[in-house]
């Protein structure tokens, strides 16, 4: 039953993920909005519902390491994985994208989780701050969204070449949003059962099964992005999954009550979050392109970084 679970989750993960990016950035298009905007708020809040959910489980259940443990791990996961495995299969080209605003929202979101670690206890007033956080970043998101419909009008001719009409993006849309965090859901629980039985400590299952396991929507999103050739979606995806993990997840998580940060948090795995964080720096602000060699050596250092906490 743990294996059927897998399986079925893969297979909602991949069709969802081409749903979300095939509706996101055709809606964008007819709305006049760029699609980078798009996929740093539906596309990014939707890919990371799994994480919400499993931290407000968590906390419910009595699991804070597990709920801090995801957040961590799914970051990593985000920029070495999300980024790295679509890039062995399609070189993500930079060329064209402008994402350096929300790359330093995203570094201040890192270096904010990281300091509130340290404050202990990781409580529901250090929570409530980072949801307010977010709140203002989303603000600034959607006014920058307002600006960009007034370039509609010169938008026409790439709107007129768009295959789908509006209510079937948003119907791609909607299904994508459904079908992601459901086979999230199906993968992290046949997963878990699976790792139970070797006795895997709470932990190391959030930093490594069910990071990768919540991180695999914006896995298949970013790989259908790269497969059409959609590199702000790609990128605004992980930036946008990384704020809303660090923000939004570890605000709700706080919210249910003090958090004793584990100590291997702080000795190693917010600075190994940090610093793959930092790794995206040329692709932003250089457009050097994601290829299969950077691919690799993202996937290899995950493997690394898996070696080390095992």
């Amino acid at each position: 039953m743990a294996l059927l679970l897998i399986f079925a989750g893969l297979v909602l993960l991949v069709v969802g993920g081409d749903a979300l990016v095939r509706g996101a950035v055709n809606l964008s298009k007819r709305m006049g909005i760029p699609a980078l905007i798009i996929s740093l708020t539906i596309v990014a809040f939707g890919t990371s519902a799994p994480e919400l959910l499993i931290a407000i489980q968590a906390a419910l259940e009595g699991f804070p390491q597990l709920a801090l443990g995801n957040i961590i791990g799914s970051n990593i996961a985000n920029i070495l994985l999300v980024l790295g495995v679509p890039a062995l299969v399609f070189s993500i080209s930079s060329h064209g994208t402008d994402t350096q605003i929300e790359f330093y929202l995203m570094i201040l979101s890192t270096f904010t989780f990281i300091a509130f670690c340290f404050i202990l206890p990781f409580g529901p007033m250090l929570g409530a701050i980072l949801l307010l956080m977010m709140s203002g970043i989303l603000v600034f998101t959607f006014r920058r969204a307002q600006k960009s419909t007034e370039l509609a009008e010169a938008l026409t001719e790439e709107v007129s070449e768009v295959e789908d009409a509006t209510w079937k993006s948003i119907l791609f849309l909607i299904g994508g949003l459904v079908a992601l965090p459901l086979g999230a859901k199906f993968l992290v629980d046949g997963s878990i059962e699976i790792a139970e039985r070797f006795g895997v400590s709470e932990a190391v299952i959030g930093l490594t099964i069910v990071a990768v396991g919540t991180s695999l929507p914006e896995l298949a999103t970013t790989v259908m992005a790269a497969y059409r050739r959609q590199a702000d979606v790609a990128i605004g995806n992980v930036l946008g999954s990384n704020m809303f993990n660090l923000m939004v997840i570890g605000g709700v998580a706080a919210l249910f009550g003090p958090i004793d940060v584990d100590p291997q948090f702080l000795r190693l795995d917010l600075w190994v979050m940090l610093g793959v964080s930092l790794l995206v720096i040329p692709y932003v602000f250089k457009h050097v392109s994601l290829n299969r060699i950077w691919g690799a050596l993202f996937c290899i250092g995950y493997g690394l970084y898996l070696w080390v906490i095992l």
